[in-house]
């Protein structure tokens, strides 16, 4: 599982993202396992960079062949992704339930 920093706003996106596709790198090198996942619980400042970081991530784990997800997305972060309509392709447990 891979950890999001504290803060992603455009002034960090490009090292977070280096950092991020390094580790998802090894990740993906892991057997056995069939999806990405990303912790963002920790996440407290970002703006939109961090929907990118997100989906360029999301981008290296389908061409490595993996799923991808981010888990426990501060509501703020939900909603941005919702708002851009990417909200289904970071977020699946965020979809609503069928009534």
């Amino acid at each position: 599982m891979l950890i999001l920093p504290a803060i992603i706003t455009s002034r960090e996106a490009r090292d977070t993202q280096r950092m991020l596709a390094q580790a998802l790198q090894q990740e993906a090198k892991a057997p056995g396992e069939a999806e990405v996942t990303v912790d963002a619980s920790g996440l407290q400042r970002f703006d939109s960079s961090a929907l990118a970081v997100l989906l360029e991530c999301q981008r290296l784990a389908k061409a490595w062949g993996k799923g991808f997800t981010v888990r426990h997305a501060p509501a703020k972060l939900a909603d941005l992704a919702r708002l851009y309509g990417v909200d289904v392709l970071l977020m699946p447990e965020a979809e609503p339930a069928a009534a």
